[in-house]
């Protein structure tokens, strides 16, 4: 995918490799003593690019975790940065190992392991490295790090700026836990405002009554679901997990569905919709909208011609293997790629990055003004209508709406949703003005290249 964009550009070959290639991996072997024996870890730390610093990327938890892939989502960090236009290279960091086997206890005392071994290297570091959240971390894991952290560099006054995605309570922001899948819906919105985009997917009208097929309702999936449905009008017909898939043409709950998952573990035995136990022939059935939302690849060469939905946006990171990908534009399929659709995440990390250094929560020193300017315009024209005889009525709710001041959830929902209008504009001018630009992708490809391109010949590279 970056050679079909390098491609279509005028690099010199030297640049083209500079940026193809990551900077460093590390790997570390690390012991903790557990159940009255030692346990040996294998994590990976891979910087991509530094053309800006610090470098951002998560730290995830899986069994699958090798060196290959922390590189391969270094890479699409850096590219999903510069196309969003967050001020960090890509970095992506891994622990093999399977989260589930391990009490909460035990999952401390290794995370902090891991945490110690990358501080003391500067692969964490508020200026150098900043981890997030990803596949098998949260927030409890995020609060931890950044705990250990403060632990060995007790006069930072920045130590809480060293990772993103943590709990309120250690100096998160709100809204970082909804941000991916919140990103994914104001893509959407932003694709369905142009009218030529809609008409290339083969559909019509808005996001209100599209049916949309989810696989994955962990945290991005459940959040794009629950506001696509809840704020747009569209209808979840078909939901996708680990042990099969639920499907109903006149649309599922969503945060029923969710419920329902958190106590049971599966979809299984979910009352109010049918259920398969093949879970992949969901992903082929008839939609709107596909949201691939879980793992790597699951479009693939096998399945690929046999997938109508019209429109594919990529919530996971790499669902759509490259293969799939040349099947699915000969198909004219249109694909909203990771590399945007995601960035939710790492802008709102970003949002809490910059609270973190500027140790002051958004809105804190303007709120209340914004409602006292508020307020004299709405006693003004009260007055005016009184005085005058004009007999005006100010609208049921709007008096309460306009006076309440931006608090940080609304500001941050407002950064993010012109972050992902202005990434998204940025792609769609390379998609609509090039001749040899035929899909999202490639636009996406050619915005961040360059970006990257230009940050190095600022550096004199």
């Amino acid at each position: 995918m970056f050679n079909r964009a390098v491609a279509l550009m005028d690099l010199p070959p030297g640049l083209e490799e500079k940026i193809r290639v990551c900077n460093a991996t590390y790997t570390v072997r690390f012991g903790v003593r557990l159940r009255g024996q030692i346990h040996t870890f294998t994590g990976y730390r891979s910087v991509h690019s530094e053309h800006m610093e610090p470098v951002k990327g998560g730290i995830r938890y899986a069994m699958g975790v090798n060196q290959d892939e922390v590189e391969a989502l270094a890479a699409l960090m850096t590219y999903k940065c510069a196309l969003v236009e967050t001020p960090f290279g890509g970095s992506k960091g891994g622990l093999r190992i399977d989260p589930r086997e391990y009490d909460e206890h035990e999952l401390e005392r290794i995370t902090r392991r891991f945490a110690y071994e990358l501080i003391k290297r500067d692969l964490i570091n508020p200026s150098q490295n900043v981890p997030a959240p990803d596949m098998g971390t949260g927030e409890r894991e995020m609060a931890w790090i950044v705990d250990q952290y403060a632990r060995m560099n007790t006069t930072d006054i920045n130590a809480r700026a060293c990772v993103t995605g943590k709990p309120l309570n250690s100096g998160g922001i709100a809204g970082r836990v909804e941000a991916t899948g919140r990103g994914v819906q104001y893509a959407l919105r932003e694709f369905f405002r142009d009218p030529r985009d809609v008409e290339k997917a083969g559909l019509s009208g808005s996001l209100d009554g599209k049916r949309v097929i989810v696989q994955g309702l962990g945290n991005v999936g459940y959040h794009a679901a629950k506001f696509l449905q809840e704020e747009d009008g569209a209808v979840i017909v078909g939901i996708i997990e680990r042990d099969g898939a639920l499907y109903d043409e006149s649309g599922l709950d969503v945060n029923a569905v969710h419920d329902w998952l958190v106590k049971h573990g599966g979809v299984t035995g979910y009352p109010d919709a049918g259920h398969t136990a093949e879970g992949a022939v969901v992903l082929e059935q008839e939609c709107d909208i596909l949201i691939p939302a879980a793992l790597e690849g699951v479009i693939n060469l096998q399945n690929a011609d046999r997938i109508k939905a019209p429109l594919i946006i990529e919530a996971a990171n790499g669902p759509i293997t490259a293969g799939a990908d040349d099947v699915l534009r000969k198909k004219g399929t249109i694909i909203i790629p990771d590399m945007y659709a995601n960035a939710g995440g790492v802008t709102v990390s970003y949002f809490e990055w910059v609270k973190n250094l500027s140790h002051i929560r958004f809105g804190r020193m303007q709120r209340r003004q914004e409602e006292t300017r508020h307020q004299l315009l709405i006693d003004e024209l009260e007055r005016l209508s009184s005085d005058r005889g004009l007999g005006w009525q100010l609208s049921p709710g709007f008096k309460e709406k306009y006076l309440r001041g931006a608090d940080e959830l609304e500001l941050v929902r407002s950064g993010l949703d012109d972050t992902m209008r202005i990434a998204y504009q940025a792609m769609r001018e390379v998609w609509h003005g090039r001749d040899d630009v035929d899909d999202l992708r490639t636009a996406a490809y050619l915005v961040a290249i360059e970006r990257v391109a230009a940050s190095y010949r600022a550096k004199g590279l």
